[in-house]
């Protein structure tokens, strides 16, 4: 499974490391109403959360479906607005370094754009889809009403209010980000800021210098260009497609740091945007994620009840198929057909000691495979 970008015939200075303050804050607020997802940054929230004003937290939870689950491309509305849309001498057209700045861009979407990038976390079966948004299409109206309804009565009343009188919605949540600036964004922004530009000006310079395919894996080793340079792979637990040479948006791809992102990689690929990737730039100090391909095959490989048998042993000490065979009460060819899948899924090593094979399990991957799983499924 993975993201794919095609990038056949872009330009490479239309590739952009630029930071987003806007995209910051939707991290952050997710980091707040998920901790879990963020160990890390437990004290951060923990302190964020107590200085909250009563009518700020309510708010938070009203909205908190835009960040909490579902990423929503509102907070990267540079990705959705067509070539030429950003007056000359206004924010810039990619992650401008004010928060006000990119707001006013995110004022510059149109209400399908705005309504449908709101409304991810009701639709998100369809976000690859594109066509008509539930403003202009009934049947998309209705089901977004449906799925709303399921998720429970606040998203429920949130999506009337956006179907009916989607400016006021906008203007709602335009200050509840400005009243986040206020009370806890703007320092944060501060401190973080810095980090951010030093390592998008970092990345600009290896893209310069070592290319494309170098600048990606410093970036995240789940993020691969194909023997051709036309395609971008995120190896992500989903499946999507889109092109960052859509002459509709102009051409173009973004990548943006975050200093909140762990373990996060985060894929705009909505049909009518130019493609974004959102990653982190600071993560706890483990080896590289597996890919998903390797997490299924070790996992598939664990599950068997005579494979989970042979683990036990094999965590303890080097064996011999022959000692396995006698041990488990199985034959040689039947261990040897057990120890060839664990050894494929990278679990099992293997040494000569004279004309004897040892085999033992290699406890590093398989103590990774919860956070694995983690990592993966948060990617």
């Amino acid at each position: 499974m993975s993201v794919t970008i095609d990038i056949r015939g872009l330009p490479p200075d239309r590739i952009a490391f630029e930071v987003s303050p806007l995209a910051e804050l939707g991290v952050a607020l997710h980091a707040l109403a998920e901790p879990a997802h963020h160990p890390g940054l437990h004290g951060w929230a923990t302190a964020t959360a107590a200085g909250l004003k009563p009518d700020l937290a309510e708010r938070l939870c009203e909205a908190d479906f835009l960040w909490r689950s579902t990423f929503s491309d509102v907070f990267m509305p540079f990705a959705g607005l067509p070539a030429g849309a950003v007056p000359a001498g206004g924010p810039g057209a990619h992650g401008p370094r004010t928060l006000a700045g990119d707001l006013d861009l995110l004022d510059l979407l149109d209400d399908d754009r705005f309504v449908s990038a709101a409304l991810e976390f009701t639709c998100g079966a369809t976000y690859a889809e594109g066509g008509p948004s539930a403003l202009t299409d009934p049947g998309r109206r209705d089901r977004a009403l449906e799925l709303a309804a399921h998720r429970g009565p606040q998203q429920l009343d949130f999506t009337r209010r956006l179907l009916r009188e989607p400016g006021s919605v906008r203007a709602w949540v335009r200050r509840l980000f400005e009243d986040c600036d206020r009370a806890f964004f703007a320092d944060t922004w501060a401190r973080t800021a810095p980090q951010l530009a030093a390592d998008a000006r970092h990345k600009t310079e290896l893209l310069r210098r070592r290319g494309l395919a170098e600048a990606l894996h410093a970036v995240s080793p789940s993020l691969t260009v194909d023997e051709e340079g036309a395609r971008i792979h995120a190896d992500k637990m989903a499946e999507g497609r889109t092109t960052a040479v859509d002459p509709a948006v102009g051409a173009g791809l973004t990548l943006v740091p975050s200093s909140f992102g762990w373990p996060h990689l985060m894929i705009l690929h909505a049909p009518g945007w130019q493609p974004v990737i959102h990653y982190p730039v600071a993560a706890p100090a483990l080896p590289g994620p597996a890919t998903v391909d390797v997490l299924r095959r070790r996992m598939e490989a664990l599950a068997h009840p005579m494979r989970m048998r042979l683990c036990r042993s094999l965590a303890r000490a080097p064996y011999t198929t022959s000692e396995l065979a006698e041990a488990y009460g199985i034959t040689a060819p039947e261990v040897s057909r057990h120890l060839g899948v664990l050894k494929r899924a990278g679990l099992v090593t293997t040494r000569r000691r004279g004309r004897y094979v040892l085999h033992q399990l290699d406890v590093g991957p398989v103590a990774r495979l919860g956070s694995d799983f983690l990592e993966t499924v948060l990617r």
